[in-house]
């Protein structure tokens, strides 16, 4: 890995949005650049970062008289490391050591709501709000200090939480002394400016991450290790299908097994608790027995079949970019192509759990859910209790980047606790109920058409997708999204689809172009029926947008006879774009245009993508290079090489580790995972039935950074996704000089495309 470039740093304005829903979550190890502070005229103007919707100090922090510092967040730990960057920032900001920063995250009782950590925009949110907070709490210790020591607050200095007049190191006080007197039950002003970046002790540190030592050592890391006293084990049965309806179940069998302590029937919610976990398991394989089930025929067909469904169904319609031109002159080439990619899953390796206790009138709920709030409205609904009633606590999971089982676990180990009442219930799912139920990322089809002049310019770009919603997390104002919801005796139906607005977008998120083009037209076709259950996989709509607009990118340079680098290039007016391009292919000392080779039946080839997320985040350039076995027809990818420019960089290590991740995960994603199903259930269940990248086939990932201090803070965790995906098929192209517009890129696609 390369260091990144160093420059000095400038200010420069916070520009504040706010997503309700994003898509696959990830921390972007980044913040704003230094901001001015605001003068008391404009104490009405927008607080920074979700200091705006939360904004007592109180909410954010507490100073404690031990000797520590409570901080308070929203966001909340995936195994990206969001908890240490958070610390980071408050220890810096207040002149104390990491040591004494204690976080409490996503917890309805305690922490500001911040909706659903994803977007790449935890930073850029709650790590703002903080920091603000931070500097707010800092001035008023301060203040308070320089009353109690009899000095002006500007002579005094901060060491690790103690306040000392400069002159004089023997009149000091702490932090800890001040708790009483500071109140920090007020609403924050904003009016202290942050220090700056050259005052930051420990941002831009390789700081040990907080969430590693329990997960290595053993400890209670996750709540699948949680054991409370008296603790019940649960498993629930799910119908066979998605809309298959209970006809029978003969339960007697089922109560009269060891340790079994309760059975469940709801309509078509069958649970079962246990007083230890093999009886549970064991109580659900004979339920499943005793259960008769009536199918409904009604999933769209699979196959290449299913995309023919995708573009024939019920779609709302609408043009997401339009810009029109006079396309004069003769000589001009017209191309089209489809791309295409199946229903994939997050297949996270530790399935859904969650822990709930009831007490007669209060629902406590430990989850790994990304969003506590959001669940929790969906949890009062489904239970039919005030939200103040409901206590939503997170604790981490495995993790999956999106939304998967983890809030429907929540409702069901809450519906078994309601009948044991005062024991606490642990409810995880089995592999096959996560494969077979999870919400998986939209199956989509896009279809590229484009002009070319005389000269080797587009001049004429269309864009047009079909795809389901790519976001139906729990917190909606209609309906429910937690699946035992659906299945009740008195059912609740799902929230309606709903398409997320750009600029960031959901099914078209990426869709639009940051080439220029003298004439583009952008179409979203979005199917708002959904008879196979979708939601947020990381990235959304952007790695199939990507994947379809950077191949076809490639395939118009081919029809220009021009340089793959070259012909982006001539496209683009953005200087930070063209930067990651040159540099990623400077650095692999290689045009990714040239022709593959072949040596004992192995082709070789190398592409290049490039994309900038959301087309507000991250710009990210990648090349691939590939071997495909012509025989066997598998596809390996020795090696990624990645160029990013994220603005500002806090973080550098998080910063790599994110586009590493995201790299091999659109690796894996690519070359092997697609959920199955016939017309009446999924047929995936297993990892036999999802094969997903092996560590033996990982690729060797190459990550430099382009640093850029006087630029805003960027999020980074889903960049890399989309360009990963082009420039492998990119790279297949070159080496075989046919063209893979099928995801994913199995042996029996290649040998077809080969003629073997």
């Amino acid at each position: 890995m390369r260091s990144p470039d160093t420059a000095p740093v400038a200010a420069n304005p916070l520009r504040r949005r706010f997503f309700k829903y994003g898509g696959a979550l990830a921390l972007a190890f980044t913040l704003a650049p230094d901001l001015p502070a605001q003068s008391a005229a404009t104490t009405a103007a927008p607080l920074p970062g979700s200091l705006n919707n939360n904004g007592r100090l109180d909410a954010w922090l507490r100073i404690d008289a031990a000797g520590t510092v409570t901080v308070f967040t929203g966001k909340v730990e995936l195994g990206q490391g969001i908890l240490t960057a958070l610390a980071q920032i408050a220890a810096d900001e207040l002149d104390v050591a990491m040591s004494r920063i204690v976080m409490i995250s996503g917890d309805t009782t305690q922490t500001p709501d911040e909706g659903v950590t994803s977007g790449s925009l935890s930073i850029e949110y709650s790590g703002t709000a903080l920091r603000y907070a931070c500097a707010e709490v800092r001035a008023l210790l301060l203040a308070a200090a320089a009353a109690r020591i009899g000095e002006p607050a500007v002579s005094l200095v901060i060491s690790d939480g103690t306040i000392s007049a400069s002159q004089a190191a023997a009149q000091s006080v702490t932090y800890w002394a001040l708790s009483g007197e500071v109140s920090l039950a007020r609403e924050a002003g904003a009016q202290v400016a942050p220090k700056p970046v050259a005052q930051h002790r420990l941002i831009g540190q390789p700081v040990p991450r907080r969430d590693i030592p329990g997960k290595v050592t053993g400890g209670v890391a996750y709540v699948q290790d949680m054991r409370l006293p008296g603790m019940l084990f649960g498993r629930v049965v799910r119908p066979p299908a998605p809309r298959a309806k209970l006809l029978a179940l003969d339960l007697v069998a089922v109560r009269a097994l060891p340790g079994v302590v309760a059975v469940v029937r709801d309509g078509n919610f069958l649970a079962i608790a246990a007083e230890r976990e093999e009886q549970a398991i064991n109580a659900r394989a004979v339920m499943m027995t005793a259960a008769r089930w009536e199918l409904v025929n009604d999933l769209p067909p699979g196959g290449s079949a299913l995309y023919a469904h995708l573009k024939s169904a019920r779609s709302q319609d609408s043009v997401v970019s339009s810009k029109t031109s006079v396309i004069a002159g003769s000589g001009v080439k017209t191309l089209s192509a489809e791309y295409t990619r199946p229903f994939q899953a997050h297949a996270a390796i530790g399935p859904s759990c969650a822990v709930a206790q009831w007490n007669g009138s209060q629902m406590k709920v430990w989850t790994h859910s990304q969003g506590v709030f959001p669940l929790r409205t969906d949890l009062a609904k489904a239970l039919k209790l005030p939200a103040r009633d409901i206590l939503v606590m997170h604790r981490e999971g495995s993790g999956c980047y999106g939304h998967n089982g983890a809030d429907d676990v929540a409702l069901d180990a809450a519906l078994l606790a309601r009948v044991v009442k005062d024991r606490p219930v642990k409810l995880q799912w089995m592999r096959e109920d996560e494969f077979a139920w999870e919400p998986y990322g939209s199956a989509m089809v896009v279809q590229m058409r484009a002009a070319l002049d005389a000269a080797g310019r587009i001049v004429d770009w269309q864009h047009e997708l079909w795809s389901h919603t790519h976001s139906t997390r729990p917190g909606d104002r209609e309906g429910s999204n937690l699946l035992a919801s659906w299945h009740l005796e008195t059912p609740f139906a799902p929230s309606p689809a709903r398409n997320i607005p750009q600029p960031s977008g959901g099914s078209d998120r990426n869709a639009v172009p940051l080439y220029v083009f003298p004439q583009q037209k952008i179409i979203n076709h979005m199917l708002p029926d959904m008879s196979v259950r979708v939601s947020a996989l990381r990235t959304l709509g952007a790695y199939s947008n990507v994947f379809a607009a950077e191949s076809f990118m490639d395939e118009l340079a081919l029809a220009a006879g021009v340089d793959p680098v070259e012909f982006r290039l001539r496209h683009l007016d953005d200087p930070r774009a063209k930067a990651v391009i040159e540099r990623v292919a400077s650095e692999a000392r290689c045009t990714p245009g040239a022709p593959g080779t072949t040596n004992h039946g192995v082709s070789r080839g190398r592409g290049i993508a490039f994309a900038k997320y959301k087309n507000l985040a991250v710009y990210v350039a990648v090349i691939a290079d590939i071997e495909v076995d012509r025989a066997s027809g598998v596809i390996r990818v020795p090696g990624l090489s990645l160029v990013a420019d994220a603005g500002l960089i806090i973080n550098p290590n998080g910063m790599m580790n994110q586009l590493e991740g995201g790299a091999i995960q659109s690796t894996s994603w690519t070359l092997r995972e697609a959920i199955d199903f016939d017309n009446s259930r999924i047929s995936t269940r297993s990892w036999a039935d999802y094969p997903v990248l092996r560590f033996a086939d990982v690729p060797a990932v190459s990550v430099s950074l382009i640093n850029r201090p006087n630029e805003k803070s960027l999020g980074v965790g889903e960049g890399a996704q989309g360009p990963a995906a082009a420039a492998i098929a990119n790279a297949f192209a070159a080496a075989t000089g046919k063209r893979l517009r099928d995801i994913p890129f199995n042996p029996a696609k290649v040998k077809a495309l080969l003629g073997v």
